[in-house]
């Protein structure tokens, strides 16, 4: 007798038949039966990915006949090799099969009849990468029972359950051979009913370890054109926190609020939720932000999972994702410069991305070392800690220091340790960088970690160190010069002429290796430039292909305030007049909101995705979103005194009284910069004393000015420097594998190719 032999296996209640209505609706994948071709033609799908960046040595097909084609008269082959076994009808109706043994590089799929034919190209890549994020980053450490270098190993499986004991939130171990006795049952969005029991498949793609949870029948068979019948074909993606630049295979995050906030007692997090309803759980260690930092290989990483689960679980209708903090950052990111990965982000401890928060963080840096030492500062000069706050948009310094302690003291220093670089060795490339005895060393360095987005720099900027080795590091896609820090406050008469001119005369810059130096950086082309054509700075120019849902709370002073997700929202308005498909929740528990709204979030997204997937209309895809979106899901504010919350005609639900919500600034606009907080290097203008006016300075003062900007000052009525759209689906490697600095397009999305990652409603986002 099977392990639930003793209960009834399934249990269909009245909606089970809703999955089926809705893939027939739109998915183009392996649950509804595939179109047929045109007449007196064949057509080959690729099913579980792009043709041109499949990975792991096999791709799932389908292949649509005319009615006139019986398929015992299809021939398929690879090259010259018969892959004609791998195919047959399927349950789903579909001629399909899991092709396999794809050597790397390109292969000719070709299918046949007497008087029919079609081809595809399908260009295979390692399973332990890259596909299209560049030479790996070196050196790497690979985990216990790794076979060879790029940590490949055979994926494991083990089964977990949920417990009837509703103090047990967490999923438990289950041994198929003897069930434990308190194994919950569950009905999933499609009315399945069946025990609570899910599969969990740990392996290593790309180096590094991904998940895939499934609610999974022990007894049963599961092939992806037949998968059991609990699974709604629905995607979440949890991420983890933080910002960091590990040299070592990590674990793929699954908690809400992964490498933010520790485990939280009695509390059940929204992947448990997902799973009982009949999703499956995806989920990849590169995207733990807290262990890489790196957009690159977060995309790739998610780009290969997908494909891993659609060939060997089914097709996807729409994904899902959800993080805090660094879990924002990969969601916001990913979804402007690779759209289709996601369909649907809920954020939360928000921030655009990581490039322009690097540039306030470093600002905070500098202006510590100025504030934090009186004896720096002009006789005649005193400073407040209320005045430091001023300078630096914030209601004190507190935020300053957790952030350049938490975040910038280890991404500005590369000489910092990180997981995976052995202790410095004079000589020895391969051990952790010394600026005296080992220049040549492995850089523990957000930006050196991301070389081969941002470029290296240019030899007219290379220091002795790069000069003594032959090459320069990473380019800076950030730079001071021109800046004017607490021009604001001047202005408001909460600073001094005389400290404005001290402060700015003396704050300087910081070295390629993360110290203090005097003068102004105007940051690296085309370093600059390549961070906003990469994505590393998120125009938000793609983001209106998407619904997102985000939720915060006021920030205690841990460096996540509420303003960096109106960042998001300042630049969706710039580029698309809107900002419809993006929903912000404020309540009063710290950076998050409500403990309870990641799952309600993610439910309330799953509704809005499921109606555009069932808006088979002409209109445009982000017409459908804002369509679509329930109109009970408005913007909400709760629980705070002096919070309201309005309705205005024609816009809905809005949250009066900002200032309730954290909302910050930062030195760069308290100088002037712009809301959107996306100008890393600006574009100058000469400095004229009657644009201070009614302010006056001494001429001492304005001499001082003059010789602290002599190129001029930022001119935020223009454009930053390098400043332009992300471009899409890029790829960091030529045709040998050679790095592509700053990336190039991948081109045209080869035709039938990806058609089983999302439904069809959503297939345009692959063509951005």
């Amino acid at each position: 007798m099977g392990a639930f032999g003793w209960m009834s296996r399934v249990r269909r209640r009245g909606a089970g038949l809703l999955l089926a209505a809705a893939m027939a609706a739109g998915t183009g994948g392996l649950v509804a039966p595939a179109s047929a071709a045109p007449a007196g033609a064949l057509r080959i799908d690729v099913l579980s990915n792009r043709a041109d960046l499949v990975s792991g040595g096999d791709a799932l097909v389908a292949i649509a006949l005319p009615e006139s084609v019986d398929a015992d008269q299809v021939r398929v082959h690879l090259g010259d090799r018969d892959v004609t076994d791998a195919f047959a009808l399927r349950p789903n109706g579909q001629f399909a099969g899991l092709v396999t043994d794809l050597p790397l590089g390109e292969s000719v799929l070709r299918a046949t009849d007497d008087g029919a034919s079609d081809e595809v190209v399908i260009t295979n890549h390692p399973n332990g990468g890259p596909v299209f994020s560049g030479p790996h980053v070196q050196p790497w450490q690979c985990q216990d029972g790794a076979q060879d270098t790029t940590c490949n190993q055979p994926p494991k499986y083990t089964f977990l359950y949920k417990s009837t004991n509703p103090a047990d939130t967490d999923l438990k171990p289950y041994d198929p051979d003897e069930p434990p006795s308190d194994v919950a049952m569950t009905t999933t969005d499609q009315g399945v009913e069946v025990p609570f029991i899910v599969r969990q498949e740990v392996g290593y793609q790309d180096r590094d370890q991904y998940k895939i949870l499934q609610l999974f029948q022990p007894d049963d068979e599961w092939q992806p054109w037949a998968p059991q019948e609990q699974w709604n074909h629905k995607v979440l993606v949890p991420h983890g926190g933080d910002c960091g630049t590990d040299h070592a295979a990590g674990e793929a995050p699954l908690a809400d609020y992964s490498g933010t906030f520790n485990d939280i007692p009695g509390y059940t997090d929204s992947y448990v939720t997902a799973l009982g309803r009949g999703f499956a759980v995806m989920s990849t260690a590169l995207n733990n932000l807290g262990h890489n930092c790196n957009l690159l290989t977060q995309a790739e990483s998610l780009v290969m999972a997908k494909e891993r689960l659609i060939e060997q679980y089914g097709s996807i209708r729409y994904t899902i994702g959800t993080g805090c903090s660094g879990g924002s950052i990969v969601q916001n990111t990913i979804a402007n410069a690779y759209p289709g990965v996601y369909q649907g982000l809920v954020t939360t401890c928000s921030y655009p991305d990581a490039m322009s928060t690097l540039a306030q963080f470093l600002d905070y840096r500098l202006l510590r070392a100025y504030f934090e030492a009186p004896s720096k500062w002009e006789p005649g000069v005193a400073w407040s800690p209320t005045q430091f706050g001023q300078v630096e948009g914030h209601l004190s310094h507190a935020n300053a220091v957790v952030s350049d302690e938490a975040f910038t003291e280890r991404l500005s220093d590369p000489t910092f340790e990180c997981e995976g670089v052995p202790e410095t060795r004079p000589g020895d490339e391969g051990t952790r960088y010394d600026p005296e005895t080992n220049p040549g060393g492995v850089r523990c360095f957000i930006l050196d970690y991301m070389i081969n987005a941002l470029g290296p720099r240019q030899p007219e900027a290379w220091g002795p160190q790069e000069r003594e080795i032959g090459r320069g590091f990473a380019g800076v896609p950030a730079g001071n010069e021109g800046v004017q820090y607490g021009l604001e406050a001047l202005e408001h008469g909460e600073i001094t002429p005389a400290q404005f001119v001290d402060l700015n005369a003396k704050v300087g810059t910081l070295t390629i290796d993360g110290k203090p130096a005097p003068g102004r950086y105007p940051g690296d082309r085309p370093a600059v430039d390549n961070a906003y054509r990469s994505g590393l700075i998120n125009a938000a120019n793609n983001l209106s292909g998407v619904a997102i849902i985000n939720h915060g709370g006021p920030d205690p002073g841990a460096a996540h305030d509420y303003g960096h997700a109106f960042w998001t929202k300042s630049r969706l308005e710039r580029e698309h007049g809107h900002t419809r498909n993006f929903v912000m929740w404020f309540g009063e528990a710290p950076l998050i909101g409500n403990l309870d709204w990641a799952t309600e979030a993610m439910l309330a997204m799953d509704e809005w995705l499921s109606r555009v997937e069932a808006d088979t209309g002409a209109r445009s895809l982000p017409d459908k979103i804002v369509a679509n979106r329930p109109d009970d899901l408005q913007d909400r504010c709760s629980n705070l005194p002096g919070l309201e919350q309005v309705t205005v005609p024609g816009v809905g639900t809005v949250c009066e009284r900002p200032e309730v919500q954290t909302r910050y600034g930062t030195p760069r606009s308290i100088a002037g910069g712009p809301v959107t907080n996306d100008v890393n290097a600006c574009q100058l203008t000469p400095l004229r004393r009657s644009d201070y006016y009614p302010i006056a300075f001494t001429d001492a003062q304005w001499q001082r000015l003059t010789e602290t900007y002599p190129n001029g000052v930022c001119d935020y009525s223009e454009p930053g420097v390098g400043q332009g759209d992300t471009r899409t689906w890029q790829t960091y490697q030529d045709a040998d594998g050679d790095v592509v600095y700053g990336g190039r397009s991948l081109g045209t999305r080869p035709a039938g190719s990806g058609v089983g990652t999302m439904s069809a409603s959503f297939l345009p986002l692959l063509d951005q």
